[in-house]
């Protein structure tokens, strides 16, 4: 599976959700790649940052063929994870265009939910040429008890994706994370670990997958 973390508005999390993903993959015994497509290169240096290799391997690029440049990097692996660049650009549809599954993270403002259009409108650009590229919501720095909190899910019914049912809530612990080690190994049996195992479930069950 090939999963495309995607949002054209900068700070939405692709890059921490991205390492997330990768990495509860790797712990399910997985052979999955972290495809790093930001020229920023944040997932990069999130690598760098650890002390120790990560359990699942990163690679950069940065290519507006990565479409047609990535079934010969991953054949050896069973899944792979993208993390893009924070605005619309070729690098992006490309990416798209490589995907089973674009999850398209928005916070929970107004703003982030007008900016999820425009990546809607990539995605529905991508499925014309290859309609089972599927994509989903996922809600993300949740702030729990707020009005907005609560009424994001409505704001995303007019979009035609789903929203998946797991949101991850604004965690000190994932800002910490990114001196180069994910909550899955700092605080394994925190909140935020279990927001991720679970936006992992949600994941199989949308694209109807048993297990990684």
């Amino acid at each position: 599976m090939i999963i495309t973390l995607a949002n054209q508005k900068g700070g939405a999390g692709k890059t921490t959700l991205a390492i997330h993903l990768a990495h509860v993959i790797s712990l399910a015994k997985r052979r999955v790649l972290l495809v790093d497509c930001d020229p920023q290169g944040s997932a990069s240096g999130w690598a760098a940052a650890r002390e120790e290799p990560s359990s699942f391997p990163i690679v950069q690029m940065a290519r507006e063929t990565l479409h047609r440049d990535l079934p010969a990097v991953v054949e050896d692996y069973e899944h792979c994870v993208i993390d893009t660049p924070p605005r619309v650009s070729a690098l992006t549809r490309s990416a798209i265009l490589a995907s089973n599954l674009v999850l398209i993270p928005v916070q929970p403002s107004s703003y982030d939910v007008w900016a999820a259009g425009e990546t809607v409108q990539l995605v529905q650009e991508a499925q014309q040429f290859k309609p089972d590229i599927k994509a989903a919501f996922c809600i993300n720095r949740r702030i729990t008890g707020t009005a907005i909190g609560r009424e994001i899910e409505a704001a995303l019914a007019d979009l035609p994706f789903p929203v998946l049912k797991a949101a991850i809530a604004q965690r000190v612990a994932f800002a910490e994370s990114s001196a180069g080690y994910s909550v899955l190994e700092s605080e394994p049996s925190s909140a935020a670990s279990r927001d991720i195992k679970a936006l992992s479930k949600d994941i199989l069950k949308y694209m109807e997958a048993k297990s990684w």
